[in-house]
């Protein structure tokens, strides 16, 4: 019984928690607008500030905001008047949230913000508080029904929702886009997913390129050399016209036909498969999976014709992408 008792207080809390969702989405308004708008815009730091529960979901926000390029952190309140107030400058974005806006932490934060004309975004539930009132964008959390009637849950859930949607807005402001996600997480899984080609491919003088006029005896010490298992050609003009696999040559052997004497162009295969360098590494794995082979020529968007590194499938595993 006990068991059904928490199972039931459980999917209670979590109602209450969808309902201030709910309200909060009906919540959003032209403010939101403005707070994304200069958020987008701003050129130094947004600092967040909260007091409390408040003060922890600041924190969360503050580094969500950081993570998707717009710098960011958080103050704590209680120090804030005691000489943590010069960490704001007048170029700054200060976000005050408090369910209450009353609490006492807050008023001379407030009051430094006014003084100093710092723009004031406030995330509150009373219009009847200094918060609010103080506020030049006003970001309003409906009231809601906490869980166990006292805690803040349900509220504290719709501030770190509604800090969320200010990030991801902010975000697609900025045209973040997934290349600019990785410049800020280059660690752990999904820095490496966020791999591009260019993070992992071979160049300059790794690169295995010959001249479809050279003869294949000397290219053959070069393939050996390189130790790739591929022979880039290009033509005088510089432009890739073909490769040469170490399995094309294994063919030729299990066939018994000597192919040293003959020139580069004539053993080639024509119009190798190549990737542009800004493509993620994945898409390259994707790449060779799908047609079977096990490297890529790599080009630059500018010159699709001109090849700028060579990317393995080893160099793609070795990252851990998968």
């Amino acid at each position: 019984m006990k068991k059904n008792k928490y199972i039931s207080e459980a999917k209670n809390v979590i109602n209450l928690e969808i309902l201030a969702l709910q309200k909060l989405k009906k919540n959003i308004n032209s403010s939101f607008n403005k707070a994304v708008t200069q958020i987008g815009r701003c050129n130094s730091k947004v600092i967040l500030c909260g007091v409390g529960k408040s003060g922890l979901i600041a924190s969360k926000i503050a580094a969500t905001l950081s993570s998707v390029g717009t710098p960011s952190f958080s103050l704590a309140a209680s120090e804030a008047s005691h000489g943590d107030l010069g960490m704001i400058s007048k170029k700054d974005i200060l976000i005050l949230i408090s369910n209450s806006g009353k609490t006492a932490e807050l008023k001379n934060i407030i009051q430094y913000a006014i003084r100093n004309k710092i723009l004031l975004i406030g995330i509150v539930s009373k219009k009847d508080s200094i918060l609010y009132k103080a506020s030049d964008i006003k970001l309003l959390i409906p009231e809601v029904s906490e869980a166990g009637g006292i805690v803040p849950t349900s509220s504290t859930t719709a501030q770190l929702a509604l800090g969320d949607a200010l990030a991801i807005s902010a975000m697609k402001y900025k045209k973040f886009d997934k290349l600019d996600f990785k410049k800020l997480h280059p660690a752990g899984s999904l820095g490496a997913q966020l791999k591009t080609v260019e993070d992992l491919m071979l160049v300059g003088k790794k690169i295995p390129i010959v001249s479809e006029n050279l003869n294949m005896k000397k290219a053959l010490n070069i393939l050996s050399k390189k130790n790739l298992g591929i022979l880039i050609v290009k033509n005088k003009k510089n432009k890739t016209t073909g490769i040469i696999t170490d399995g094309q040559i294994r063919r030729f052997n299990h066939k018994k036909i000597d192919i040293k004497s003959l020139e580069v162009k004539k053993i080639m295969t024509k119009n190798p498969i190549s990737i542009d360098k800004n493509a993620l590494a994945a898409k390259a794995l994707t790449l060779m999976n799908n047609k079977k082979i096990t490297s890529l020529c790599v080009y630059d968007n500018k010159n699709k014709f001109k090849t700028i590194g060579v990317i393995h499938i080893h160099h793609i595993l070795k990252s851990n992408i998968s």
